[in-house]
C-alpha cells in the first residue's frame, strides 16, 4: 500500500470585518513603561487582495489567501519610534442567557445567546450554522478571563423556548427547539459538552446563565508585526554616502543633494583656533531649516 506526505496548512482568506488589530507604541526598546494601546479599523487598513479570471473578463472573484496589505495610517505613525501591531481574529464579547437542552433530544446540551446583547457589527454572524468553529472563551465574575480554557462551536440554530411538564422537579421545565421563524435566540452546542463512556456523571463545564464570554472565530492564527519608524532609512544614508555634494569655500557651506539634484541638508564647516592660532576643532554644524537655496546643484554646475 503507497503512502503519501500531504499538507496540513492552508492560508486563511478572512475578511476585514473578522480581523482585531491593535497597536502599541513605545519611544524606544528601552522605554518599557511606556504602553500605550490602541485600536485601529481593520476594514479600513486592512485591504485583501483577489483572483482575476482572465478567460472570462471577471475581476475580484475571491480572496487570494494568505496575501493582505497592510496601510498604516500616517496620523498614527508619524512618530519615530517601535510600533507594535498585534493582528488577532475579532473578538465578539457578550454573555450566556441560558445553558438549557433541546426539547426533542434531551441529551443535546449547549448555549442560548441573545442577539439582541451581541455588538451590533457581529450580528451578521449569528445566523444558521454561521458560528460552527468559533471558539467561547469565558470570564469570570470579576472580569478576569479563565485561563488556557475554552470549547468550540459545533453547530447554531435559532430556536424557541418551549415549557415541558416534567416529573422529575430537578429538571428545568423550560427547554428548546430549533425554529427557522424570526427569533433573537440561537442555540451553540459546544464540544466536548458529553460525559465520557468511562464515567456518565461528569459533565464538562460549558458555561452558566449571565457569564460573560468571547466569542471569537478561529479563521487564522494571531500576528504580531514589530516596525520601527526610524529618522533615516536605506535611500537616506545613500544620499550621505553615494549622493552629490558640494562645499562653498567662501562661506564654508557644505550642501548634500538627493538622487533629483534636490538640496537634502546643508551644514555650516568652520574651524575652531586658539588664541595662537593652532588648530582645535573642525566643526560640522547641522544648519537645519536655514537652508541657503543658492547653493542649488544645477546653478553651482552650469
Amino acid at each position: 500500500m503507497a503512502t503519501g506526505t500531504y499538507g496540513t496548512i492552508r492560508p486563511a482568506d478572512v475578511s476585514p470585518e473578522d480581523v482585531e488589530i491593535i497597536l502599541n507604541y513605545t519611544p524606544s526598546r528601552d522605554d518599557t513603561n511606556n504602553f500605550e494601546l490602541t485600536k485601529l479599523d481593520a476594514t479600513a487598513v486592512l485591504r485583501p487582495y483577489f483572483h482575476n479570471d482572465a478567460t472570462g473578463g471577471k475581476p475580484n472573484l475571491e480572496i487570494l489567501g494568505g496575501l493582505y496589505n497592510l496601510k498604516l495610517p500616517a496620523d498614527q505613525f508619524n512618530r519615530i519610534g517601535i510600533y507594535t501591531l498585534f493582528i488577532r481574529p475579532a473578538e465578539i464579547r457578550t454573555s450566556i442567557l441560558d445553558c438549557g437542552v433541546l426539547s426533542a433530544l434531551p441529551n443535546v446540551r449547549g448555549l442560548v445567546f441573545d442577539l439582541s446583547e451581541v455588538p451590533s457589527e457581529f450580528r451578521n454572524k449569528f445566523v444558521t450554522q454561521g458560528l460552527v468553529g468559533f471558539r467561547i472563551e469565558y470570564l469570570n465574575s470579576d472580569g478576569t478571563k479563565i485561563p488556557n480554557f475554552y470549547r468550540i462551536i459545533t453547530s447554531s440554530f435559532f430556536c424557541e423556548p418551549v415549557i415541558e411538564n416534567l416529573t422529575n422537579t430537578s429538571q428545568k421545565a423550560i427547554r428548546y427547539r430549533y425554529t427557522e421563524n424570526n427569533t433573537n435566540l440561537m442555540f451553540c452546542t459546544l464540544s466536548p459538552s458529553s460525559s465520557p463512556t468511562n464515567k456518565p456523571n461528569s459533565v464538562p463545564y460549558i458555561g452558566q446563565p449571565t457569564q460573560n464570554v468571547i466569542i471569537t472565530n478561529t479563521f487564522f492564527n494571531p500576528i504580531t508585526l514589530d516596525i520601527e519608524m526610524a529618522e533615516h532609512d536605506f535611500s537616506t544614508l545613500a544620499i550621505a554616502l553615494f549622493g552629490n555634494q558640494t562645499k562653498s569655500m567662501d562661506d564654508g557651506i557644505y550642501t548634500m543633494y538627493d538622487t533629483d539634484d534636490n538640496i537634502y541638508r546643508q551644514y555650516n564647516l568652520y574651524e575652531i583656533r586658539d588664541q595662537f592660532n593652532r588648530l582645535l576643532f573642525e566643526v560640522r554644524a547641522d544648519r537645519g531649516d536655514d537652508i541657503d537655496f543658492s547653493k542649488n546643484f544645477t546653478n553651482i554646475t552650469e
